[in-house]
């Protein structure tokens, strides 16, 4: 048997993918999440198989952050990060987070069965639209990718940033220090050599990097 975690914020969504992922008798949806905080101990209590995991949930923890924290403390544990974005960009943080797949929503049922199944065995499974993705971003070098620079944690500091918020807003939703988010905001701004908020705006809006 396959034990499962469903992390995801909306309700409907996690009722569908139980729906299908329990169709097939071997896979068993042990347990749910609404947020990253809630995934992780979930994960602690659980011991899962394999977790399911939005990579857009509210800040306070992050699916990405989420992800980092699972793999790293439980590294039986497998994640597959689920997501409507095909973006070279979040495929790549969430490999670097530990992630061993990455699914789109909009996969088939027999899709999503398959990557459960993959992954709990020790492999891995990323989407075919992102692996076309991928591949066509291995043979364009032109491409900025100065965002991979950043650590996890400070993609999600450089997001709220550039939605606007202040540093003591940042601190009190991801549960931070006001110093260690000023601490995260200059080193943004040191590695990517920007001089203003609209510099870092307009750098996140180009990149794709807002919904990660």
């Amino acid at each position: 048997m396959i034990r499962i975690v469903l992390a995801d914020d909306h309700e409907v969504v996690r009722a569908g993918f139980k729906m299908i992922l329990e169709q097939d008798p071997e896979l068993k949806v042990v347990a749910e999440a609404a947020d990253g905080t809630q995934a992780y101990a979930v994960v602690a209590r659980e011991k899962p198989d394999v977790v399911l995991l939005d990579i857009s949930m509210p800040p306070g923890q992050s699916g990405l952050i989420a992800c980092e924290k699972i793999t790293s403390d439980f590294p039986d544990v497998h994640v597959i990060i689920l997501t409507m974005f095909e973006e070279a960009e979040y495929l790549f943080y969430t490999l670097r987070g530990g992630a061993s797949g990455y699914m789109l929503k909009n996969s088939s049922s027999d899709d999503l069965i398959a990557a459960v199944r993959a992954v709990a065995a020790g492999g891995s499974y990323i989407h075919p639209k992102m692996t076309a993705l991928l591949a066509k971003q291995l043979v364009d070098e032109k491409e900025d990718r100065s965002y991979r620079l950043l650590t996890n944690r400070e993609l999600e500091v450089l997001q709220l940033l550039a939605k606007g918020y202040t540093n003591k807003e940042i601190s009190e939703q991801i549960f931070l220090s006001v110093k260690t988010v000023e601490a995260h905001r200059s080193k943004i701004y040191q590695k990517l050599g920007f001089k203003t908020r609209a510099d870092l705006v307009g750098y996140a809006l180009r990149h794709k990097l807002l919904n990660i």
